[in-house]
């Protein structure tokens, strides 16, 4: 005989499997109960999707959900950096209730802390990705130490943006007042990856002096003369770009036109008569360049030049007052270095007297 007790046991036992089934209560964290998102009006059981919604399927791995729904969620995270994924559940909260809206945005504003595999946040991927629509939401609702961070390659958001020349970004990231000395792992300020562009643009905008939106100064002011880990400033790069508009523009910005680089002492004069940019050097020596700068090992611009065999820079240097008879640290003048190059010797006559290698002074 069948116990009655037993049977309806059994029936509850039943119904609490199927609604465990449905509801799959047992999944813990990544329960629906757990990543159920607004719950509507009355008589409404479905819940609006969002990105929040799509980053906790990605990041559930092998406790979420398999099947057709794991493939869906894979999909839309696929498709998450590229598609129109990212604006539908903005463009929603300007059409709910203002009270539902303001529970929205903070769901919304989730997926603004979500950092990749590489380090790259949000607003990075939206300016790899050319978004600038959503770049520029990133910057308005996050705080500027967000705005900061770097990636694996220690790029900030505007070492990026600048690279990837969207000016607008670039505007939106200064006028928040984010660093503007942070390095890449080159050594690179935004400013410097501007230099190696040649972006006129942005770098107008860097050397720009703004304040932030609260009027405070800016926490990271612009410095002109920091080097990369090559030992370059920005004038160098420019310098070795040949391009004269840039060189102009860090000048009049207040850059040391006769800054060294940090690996051998060279300024920009001695990075032009190296190139051989004779606009260059005609350039910086119309700016006031030290026509004799001397490097670590004692090599003026005139070295460099008549070590080269150049005899059309020597002649711009040498017409520019540089001096004939500096001596480098292996106790050469560009005389000696001209040895044997009629061209040059006609340029730099001997107009010395020398005794068993030392120079001597003939007064009337």
């Amino acid at each position: 005989m069948s116990d009655p007790r037993g049977s309806e046991r059994k029936k509850e036992a039943q119904q609490e499997g199927s609604e465990l089934e449905e509801g799959q209560c047992d999944s813990g964290i990544y329960s629906i109960h757990s990543i159920r998102s607004l719950p509507g009006p009355p008589g409404e059981g479905e819940h609006l999707p969002g990105l929040g919604d799509a980053l906790r399927e990605k990041d559930s791995g092998p406790l979420g959900k398999e099947g057709p729904r794991a493939l869906e969620a894979e999909e839309r995270i696929d498709s998450l950096y590229g598609s129109a994924s990212l604006t539908e559940p903005l463009a929603v909260l300007g059409q709910l209730p203002e009270e539902e809206a303001e529970v929205v945005e903070g769901q919304q504003l989730e997926p603004f802390a979500y950092i990749s595999e590489d380090g790259d946040t949000l607003l990075h991927l939206a300016i790899i990705h050319s978004f600038p629509a959503l770049a520029l939401c990133c910057i308005a609702q996050l705080p500027r130490e967000v705005l900061e961070i770097q990636n694996d390659l220690f790029q900030t958001p505007l070492h990026l943006a600048v690279f990837l020349e969207q000016p607008t970004v670039v505007r939106a990231l200064i006028h928040k007042g984010v660093s503007l000395t942070l390095q890449d792992r080159n050594g690179n300020t935004p400013l410097h990856v501007a230099c190696e562009q040649q972006n006129i643009e942005c770098s107008k905008q860097l050397l720009e002096p703004t304040l932030r939106e609260s009027t405070q100064p800016r926490s990271s002011p612009q410095d002109l003369q920091l080097q990369n880990w090559q030992g370059l400033a920005c004038l160098h790069i420019s310098t070795l770009k040949g391009n004269l508009q840039l060189m102009e523009l860090l000048l009049q910005s207040g850059a040391d036109i006769n800054v060294q680089d940090g690996t051998s002492g060279k300024t920009p004069l001695h990075l032009a008569v190296e190139s051989r940019d004779h606009k260059a050097v005609k350039y910086l020596l119309s700016k006031g360049a030290h026509v004799d700068a001397l490097m670590y090992n004692g090599c003026t611009p005139l070295h460099l030049a008549v070590g080269r065999k150049d005899a059309a820079m020597a002649a711009i240097l040498y017409h520019s007052g540089a001096d004939t008879l500096l001596r480098n640290m292996e106790d050469e003048t560009a005389q000696d270095l001209a040895d044997g190059n009629d061209d040059l010797l006609a340029l730099l006559p001997f107009d010395d007297l020398k005794i068993s290698g030392k120079l001597v002074v003939c007064s009337d």
